[in-house]
């Protein structure tokens, strides 16, 4: 079993969906592991990681409004407003979304669906940098593949 591990910085504009896919397919490919599994960090407390539709951005648009409606911005109730009035609601967005997410690794690739991105989700609304770590395992032999069901 082989390990590997990158990291890399992504610069946000403010509120909003990421695409960091091809940076997390450049560390697998980097990691020359053929199978195994890709552990992906966003290493923030107002930030976080997600994997959805990569074809129509208008899901991201929906997705944005639901969170709008659980967490929303200069909420009343809420205590910490150190930076602002979108501070709190950011810290709840990523820990309903989450700040970490693992994939398949299946011919030296991230195994996603067609339809399928993984992205980084800023929560806060001025950019940031956002570090993310990129952790891959598994096997460097392509024979030890896992077996397709069709040909």
């Amino acid at each position: 079993m082989k390990m590997f591990q990158q990291q890399f910085v992504i610069a946000t504009r403010g509120r909003g969906l990421v695409d960091i896919g091809p940076e997390v397919a450049r560390a697998v490919a980097a990691s020359s592991i053929a199978t195994g599994l890709c552990h992906i960090f966003c290493a923030h407390t107002s930030a976080s990681l997600v994997i959805t539709e990569n074809a129509d951005s208008r899901v991201h648009d929906d997705l944005e409004t639901l969170l709008a409606r659980l967490a929303p911005d200069g909420d009343p109730v809420l205590t910490h407003r150190s930076e602002g009035p979108d501070d709190m609601p950011a810290h709840m967005r990523s820990i309903l979304t989450d700040t970490s997410l693992t994939v398949p690794v299946t011919d030296s690739q991230p195994g996603l669906g067609v339809w399928q991105g993984i992205y980084l989700w800023e929560h806060r609304h001025r950019p940031h940098e956002r570090t993310v770590t990129v952790t891959v395992q598994g096997t460097v032999d392509p024979a030890s593949a896992i077996e397709k069901p069709y040909p």
